[in-house]
């Protein structure tokens, strides 16, 4: 999809982030803007630095199906189109895989993948029923490539995002569709994705193990080294206009996915770097 301008673009995770940098950056392109978070402050900012751009927002839970299809419900009742859609929320926890309770996985997996699903189920349908160009990006993470120690429970939601990304644009394209997709495989990026457990769930908070507190500090030192948001935001957008299905923020990966496959194929566990 060539040209943004006077298009509508859908954008969760949006009050902060890669999520707000996408959506400064469509608005920088001349489109319309839904954005969802659970931050209302974060939102609301969001919203007032894209300028002159037309902008709605809402207060969503992307694990909750009812509220992505109230999201979507108000967006296509008040913009009439959906060209883009981001499902960008995400949320991160670390720690062994054995130590990690049920409300740890549930909290991760509604976020990380329901969130994907609900995305999909409630927009998607009506973005094909436009019959026109479209495109979706799923953010997925680099964790959806190479699951690292410490970081097991993420890297499961992220490998399923990365499923559920492939499978969509094998349907679209098995299908004729005029719909393209991304899946978006950030690595470090300076975003508080360390921090986030200040939109856990009251009733899905756990005690932290000392386990996830090391790998929280370790996530927040590496994204305090890492790219812009603004960087990932505009390849997000050339990916869109190159119709490029992975995307990565940094070529190393590429060499780094080629060697990991390699060793699968001999049967032996892959290195973590």
């Amino acid at each position: 999809m060539r040209e943004l301008s006077g298009k509508v673009a859908v954008v969760t995770g949006a009050a902060s982030g890669i999520g707000r940098a996408l959506a400064l950056r469509f608005a920088a392109e001349g489109m319309a803007l839904m954005l969802a978070d659970v931050d209302h402050g974060g939102l609301a900012r969001t919203a007032a630095l894209a300028g002159d751009a037309k902008v709605l927002t809402q207060i969503t839970d992307v694990s909750d199906a009812s509220a992505v299809r109230h999201l979507a419900n108000r967006c296509f009742g008040e913009l009439g189109t959906v060209h883009v859609l981001c499902n960008n929320a995400g949320v991160f926890q670390g720690g062994h895989m054995w130590t990690r309770a049920a409300e740890d996985f549930a909290w991760l997996l509604g976020v990380n993948v329901w969130g994907v699903l609900h995305g999909i189920h409630e927009f998607v349908p009506r973005m094909i029923e436009q019959d026109t160009e479209g495109h979706i990006v799923n953010t997925v993470s680099v964790a959806g490539l190479f699951a690292t120690p410490g970081a097991g429970g993420y890297a499961v939601t992220k490998y399923a995002a990365l499923a559920a990304s492939l499978a969509l644009a094998q349907d679209l394209a098995a299908t004729g569709s005029k719909l393209r997709v991304s899946a978006l495989c950030p690595g470090a990026v300076r975003t508080r994705i360390g921090d986030s457990d200040r939109t856990r769930p009251p009733s899905m908070v756990t005690d932290p193990t000392p386990d996830e507190v090391d790998s929280r500090e370790s996530v927040s030192r590496a994204a305090e080294g890492g790219i812009e948001p603004s960087e990932v935001a505009d390849l997000v957008v050339t990916a869109i206009h190159e119709e490029r299905f992975l995307l990565l923020t940094d070529p190393k990966y590429a060499a780094r996915l080629r060697l990991q496959t390699e060793t699968l194929l001999t049967g032996h566990l892959p290195g973590i770097r």
